[in-house]
């Protein structure tokens, strides 16, 4: 795929990401600006996890029907207007509203992206190209927390936004003057009118369900520790907002890291087999994460090992899964795109809201979620290794 292209997939990419890590450091700021706590305003990351859900639903289809660039342009367009009304925001009400819009323009970048991928590539070479996006996406979970700590002591939250902003605004201008039209115009083009029905068929698909949880549920397991970490690091461990965004970006490295490995991996086997392997890893570093939380340890560092090696092991779990499940769905790649991003970044509001209800003063419920997910990873991975695989050859060599 061209160097060009890849870079404008991975900032649409990018958005999910860069809108969650940019202003986690704020959250103690915003508690105090809001006169409320940490627990209210993790309601606002929660509102973003719903609309990129929601959102997401809507824009496949269209993406099948009319082609992935108009969508891409309009959806672009909100994400741009709502962050310059989440900066203008004077109640915690206004910011939880403008932040679900943001949501419902930035997930479209998720979503085409996806789909744009699976147009152009097999699943074998599309899960190397999903896990050179994570590479430049991973930018964004290493330089935002760092950028927003900054922006935050220098600026003000605001600011924070306005980045955004301007984020978007150069994204619509790449959209714009780059992106070519990658729907084929042979390719069948699904009516609005048979959505829930696509979307029905999809839900039946065992196999896709199985890899789509499985990438889901390890996704909700990372936003848990990012809905969690900065009570954790800053409140509970005195880490400065400043310097939290080093201890999130080490780990948002060991993702990146991993991703690219997991492309060196394709060479001597499929993804799927990748992936039920790999999983067990995170189980692992989520069992031992919980373990320690439990014991309560007057240091961080001890946390900080167990929670590099999960969030790093999800750089071969999501882009393997991804591609196992887009495989034999390129007729409506638009409608099992957002159908997989909807069900992760469900699990993944639930999860994060639930280390709020679960909030005790400690690190033990951003683990006990993490854990959870990463167990229900487990099973999801194994079953979908009882499911029959692709007709075209061998687990090893093809899923």
């Amino acid at each position: 795929m061209p160097l060009r292209l890849l870079l404008i997939l991975g900032a649409l990419s990018a958005f999910g990401p860069l809108a969650i890590d940019f202003y986690l450091p704020s959250f103690p700021t915003l508690a105090q600006v809001f006169a409320t706590d940490v627990e209210h305003i993790q309601l606002s990351l929660a509102a973003y996890f719903a609309g990129l859900a929601l959102g997401q639903l809507a824009y496949g289809p269209v993406a099948d029907r009319y082609g992935r660039r108009g969508p891409l342009l309009f959806g672009v367009a909100l994400f741009t207007l709502a962050s310059i009304a989440c900066a203008l925001a004077t109640s915690l009400e206004a910011l939880i509203v403008a932040r679900f819009v943001q949501a419902l323009g930035g997930c479209v970048g998720m979503v085409v992206s996806r789909a744009v991928v699976r147009d152009l590539c097999d699943p074998v070479h599309a899960a190397k190209t999903f896990s050179q996006l994570m590479l430049v996406m991973g930018l964004a979970p290493i330089l935002a927390p760092l950028g927003g700590g900054l922006l935050l002591a220098s600026f003000g939250w605001a600011s924070i936004f306005v980045s955004l902003a301007i984020f978007g605004g150069l994204a619509l201008l790449g959209v714009a003057c780059w992106l070519p039209e990658t729907l084929s115009q042979s390719a069948p083009r699904p009516p609005l009118r048979g959505t829930w029905q696509r979307y029905l068929g999809l839900l039946r698909d065992r196999e896709f369900l199985a890899y789509s949880l499985s990438s889901g549920v390890a996704m909700a397991g990372m936003f848990a520790y990012i809905a969690g970490s900065p009570f954790v690091f800053i409140q509970l461990y005195g880490v400065p907002a400043e310097h939290y965004g080093w201890l999130f970006g080490s780990n948002a490295a060991g993702f990146v890291l991993v991703a690219q490995i997991n492309v060196r991996l394709m060479r001597y086997a499929g993804p799927g087999f990748w992936l039920r392997r790999c999983v067990w890893l995170y189980c692992a570093s989520a069992v031992t994460l919980l373990i320690l939380a439990l014991l309560k340890p007057a240091a961080l560092w001890p946390l900080l090992i167990p929670l590099f090696i999960g969030i790093a092991s999800l750089g071969c779990i999501i882009p393997n899964a991804s591609a196992c499940a887009m495989a034999k769905h390129g007729h409506h790649a638009g409608s099992a795109s957002a159908l997989m991003g909807s069900l992760g970044f469900i699990v993944a509001a639930g999860a994060s809201a639930l280390v709020g209800v679960l909030h005790d003063g400690s690190a033990v419920p951003m683990a006990l979620v993490i854990t959870l997910c990463a167990l229900v990873a487990v099973l999801l991975a194994w079953y979908s290794g009882q499911l029959q695989t692709y007709s075209s050859g061998s687990e090893e060599r093809t899923v």
